[in-house]
């Protein structure tokens, strides 16, 4: 452990660190309060052994600032050092955070003690610490798996609602821009019946890891069911969308996914349906979300692999 000795008279200090350090502690020296305070905030302390009364920052102030940071899962066991007229005033010190004493002259063998107490409670703590640090992160982990869509890790429905209200709120607030890109793959029906629903899912896997790459900072993705994806793009024009859907199409195509089962045969491709978010679908994004799935639904009727623009 890391010992940090808060002592104003020299020889008690000099005999408290040679005792400390033969148990084979490590070992930090203050001559006062306020060193030990600045000694506390720039090194990772186990223990403290403090003089009660001291010039300046006394002993019960040095334990009432130690109590007052968060110790991020560490602990610190404060011992207060007193002599034996004083005990009377050991309920104070309790009082402002201290976990045990020792009484002066020093005797190693109640140090040894002590410092073995304080070995075992601030092992637990830290014990206690990583396993609600665990805790914390497999919550986040379900919570997160709970909003992702386990086949093309994008976000799902739930994950859609709830930013969906996001969106709503940013854009009634702020007036922030939104544009919405359905996308569709084509003839993906006759894909599964050729190649298998198993070649099926690989095919909606690498559309999605692909969506997902192209995605710029701020954007959203989610698989918005079947063969459906969805991305949201903020502070974006129509025009600019449109880009961001032709960009979108040309790299499935990219992917280059044979599909011999639609004719004439060739390669997997989707269509995009475009829309923007206006003020009067603020508080009904359903309404924003039907105009761009109308848009794809167009671009299926002119013959698919291409993007259209909502007509509203």
């Amino acid at each position: 452990m890391r010992v940090l000795i808060a002592e104003d008279d020299a020889v008690p200090r000099m005999i408290l660190k040679m005792a400390v350090e033969r148990f084979g502690h490590e070992c930090l020296v203050a001559e006062d309060g306020s060193t030990a305070w600045d000694m506390y905030q720039n090194a990772s302390v186990n223990v403290i052994i403090s003089d009660r009364v001291m010039p300046g920052m006394d002993g019960l102030e040095l334990c009432r600032r130690v109590r007052e940071i968060p110790g991020n899962g560490y602990y610190t066991y404060f011992i207060f050092l007193t002599a034996l007229s004083e005990k009377e005033q050991l309920l104070a010190g309790i009082q402002a955070g201290a976990d045990d004493y020792l009484t002066k002259p020093l005797d190693p063998d109640e140090l040894r003690v002590r410092l073995l107490v304080a070995s075992r409670i601030t092992g637990l703590h830290h014990q206690l610490a990583e396993q609600r640090s665990e805790l914390e992160r497999l919550n986040r982990e379900l919570f997160d798996q709970g909003r992702r869509d386990p086949l093309t890790h994008l976000g799902n429905r739930l994950r859609l609602m709830e930013d969906l209200a996001i969106v709503s709120g940013r854009a009634e607030r702020y007036g922030q821009h939104y544009a919405a890109l359905m996308c569709d793959v084509d003839y993906f029906k006759s894909y599964n019946d050729h190649y298998g629903h198993i070649a099926g899912d690989e095919v909606l896997r690498s559309i999605g890891e692909m969506i997902a790459k192209i995605c710029r900072s701020g954007d959203a993705a989610y698989r918005y069911g079947g063969e459906e994806f969805l991305v949201i793009l903020p502070e974006q024009s129509l025009v600019s969308a449109a880009v961001a859907g032709e960009r979108l199409r040309k790299c499935v195509e990219g992917l280059a996914l044979p599909h011999v089962a639609k004719t004439p045969a060739g390669i997997v491709t989707v269509s995009v349906g475009v829309a923007m978010l206006e003020s009067g679908d603020y508080k009904a994004t359903h309404l924003w979300l039907k105009r761009a799935d109308d848009a794809l639904y167009r671009a299926k009727q002119e013959g698919r692999d291409r993007v259209a623009l909502s007509e509203g």
